[in-house]
């Protein structure tokens, strides 16, 4: 485990800047505690809050092996926090996004001991700024967000986070050269991060590299056949990019992988219903709905498909 890292675990997650996507459905995630040795942390609290206008609290307790999940979780914001006798509280700020259970990354505890010799002076002052140069992207402020963001860099080189937000304002401006730049360095620093990899494919897609992005889900994808998760992303980017029967390809990976994946049925069922297979379209829209699912708008979408095909 690189401790040069440890007095940064608190940025991991903190708000990027992604446009939005849409309604709320349901998701879950699963993690993992470690000490500051890169150990297993078991019978540590995981307390998960929702950070959006409802209130909504989770506890769940790691196992032998440091891990843990919890299911049923809106879309949006939630604030992670790990914890243990002995031990100085671990937290971070992340999306859960749709589908299979969103990778969180490692929560690390570090004893108060160790904590107190290792005490980084610098940490309070990358988080203010941090916290700056997302507000001011946000506010459209691009070349003042991207002063701040530099200037952390210099303090402490290595935060994925800086150089994924560095992508989004170059992508902003339509710097396609530094944007890209940007979101590979955040990917060196966690390759293969889900979030990294589609802001990257996304910037190849609006710029024009249409074959790149195709490529980068692909071999996302590829990379990883039995995550449920990587191909309902790779048939999500490849129906947005008009490719339908490759995106129904994907989704029925996912299913293979899962086959409860809900928004793999619906965007699988929706299909189906354009290539007028009806008896495959009902089977997998009845699967979607029957899944009680928390996406209004595709839920109505797919009552009002089966209504219409069983006419």
């Amino acid at each position: 485990m690189n401790r040069a890292l440890t007095g940064f675990a608190l940025l991991v997650g903190l708000a990027l800047l992604v446009p939005p996507t849409g309604a709320q459905t349901t998701g879950a995630a699963r993690g993992r505690v470690v000490d500051d040795q890169g150990q297993p942390v078991p019978d540590a609290t995981v307390t998960i809050e929702f950070t959006g206008d409802v209130s909504r609290k989770f506890e769940v307790k790691t196992n032998e092996k440091g891990e843990y999940q919890q299911v049923g979780l809106a879309i949006g914001g939630y604030h992670f926090t790990a914890s243990k006798e002995g031990y100085v509280a671990a937290a971070l700020d992340i999306k859960i996004s749709m589908g299979l259970a969103t990778q969180i990354p490692e929560l690390q505890l570090m004893s108060k001991t160790a904590a107190a010799a290792q005490a980084n002076p610098n940490e309070a002052v990358v988080r203010e700024k941090f916290s700056q140069g997302v507000a001011l992207a946000r506010d459209g402020k691009l070349d003042e967000a991207e002063a701040i963001f530099n200037e952390i860099l210099e303090i402490q080189p290595g935060i994925a986070e800086v150089h994924r937000n560095l992508g989004y304002i170059y992508a902003q401006r339509k710097d396609w050269a530094n944007a890209e730049m940007s979101y590979q360095a955040a990917l060196d620093l966690r390759p293969g991060d889900p979030e990294f990899v589609a802001a990257l494919a996304q910037m190849y897609q609006d710029s024009g590299q249409k074959e790149k992005a195709v490529a980068l889900m692909n071999e996302a994808a590829a990379e990883n056949p039995e995550d449920a998760g990587a191909q309902l992303n790779q048939g999500i980017f490849l129906l947005g990019s008009g490719q339908t029967d490759e995106a129904a390809a994907a989704f029925e990976a996912a299913l293979a992988a899962d086959p409860s994946l809900a928004e793999a049925h619906y965007h699988l069922g929706t299909i189906l219903v354009g290539q007028g297979k009806v008896p495959e379209a009902v089977e997998h829209l009845e699967a979607y709905v029957a899944s009680n699912p928390s996406n209004a708008q595709n839920a109505a979408t797919a009552k009002g498909l089966l209504e219409a095909l069983k006419q």
